[in-house]
């Protein structure tokens, strides 16, 4: 990504040389921006540098608790830990922002969702962004093996953020989301997906991630794209209970060289 910056972590014991329990809380602070995460992390891996994954939150658990994001997915992570060792962070997306960038509208056929093609600076997901640039230079992550999901708003995010990083991320899958689908260009042949959606989602309409399927598909990737026939907006309950899911994610590494 090779950003300057000046950032630094509340919490000293983010580095892997202090024991925490699952999902310790800390804070990445930008130039006096502040954002929440909760991170685990497998014990005993002193020395050794751990694949790390982001996960992004859905619109209802934007606080500023440094709790309410670990109510979808957080599980999906902790039983596995022992199975699939990494370092995994659920950062937390202020009230009155949104993890992608874009604008929102509602028209007679429901929400409208409208996308910005990069990341903007000051946003939360530029935070996260730029929390990765710094977890990076601790030289503790392996850098082929960096991972982002998230599901509805931050299924949306997810996009936003690979689009922004199109050399970084070995692999990432987006739940009930959307994205700017002319920006899949950048990422197609280099970031795999897997994406998930309810076909009687009325929140934010399956449209969406048929959309990017066919763009990815378009630019030259090959998405995994499920589909629950049955599943409102909450697909994320399908999406986790996919036996192959961290299997796929974690079988992947990234391997093109960065410019």
């Amino acid at each position: 990504m090779n950003k300057s910056f000046l950032a630094v972590f509340s919490m000293l014991c983010f580095g892997f040389c202090l024991q925490a329990q699952p999902y310790d809380a800390g804070q990445f602070q930008y130039q006096g921006q502040v954002l929440p995460y909760r991170f685990l992390k497998p014990e005993g891996f002193q020395g050794q540098k751990l694949p790390l994954v982001i996960f992004l939150h859905g619109a209802g658990e934007r606080g500023a608790d440094n709790q309410r994001q670990l109510t979808h997915g957080s599980e999906l992570f902790s039983d596995s830990i022992e199975q699939y060792p990494a370092l995994v962070i659920f950062p937390q997306c202020r009230e009155d922002a949104f993890w992608p960038n874009g604008q929102i509208e509602t028209n007679e056929n429901g929400r409208v969702f409208h996308f910005e093609k990069d990341l903007l600076p000051n946003s939360p997901l530029h935070l996260v962004d730029l929390m990765i640039d710094s977890l990076i230079a601790t030289g503790e992550i392996d850098e082929r093996r960096i991972y982002v999901g998230g599901l509805s708003m931050g299924g949306m995010g997810t996009y936003n953020l690979v689009a922004g990083n199109p050399d970084l991320f070995a692999a990432a899958f987006a739940i009930c989301g959307g994205g700017n689908a002319e920006a899949a260009v950048r990422y197609a042949r280099n970031t795999p997906f897997w994406i998930f959606h309810g076909a009687k989602d009325d929140v934010v309409l399956i449209n969406y991630s048929i959309a990017m399927s066919e763009a990815i598909s378009a630019a030259g990737g090959d998405p995994i794209f499920t589909t629950y026939p049955q599943a409102n907006h909450n697909s994320w309950d399908s999406a986790f209970a996919e036996t192959e899911l961290l299997k796929w994610l974690f079988s992947h590494s990234q391997t093109r060289t960065k410019p």
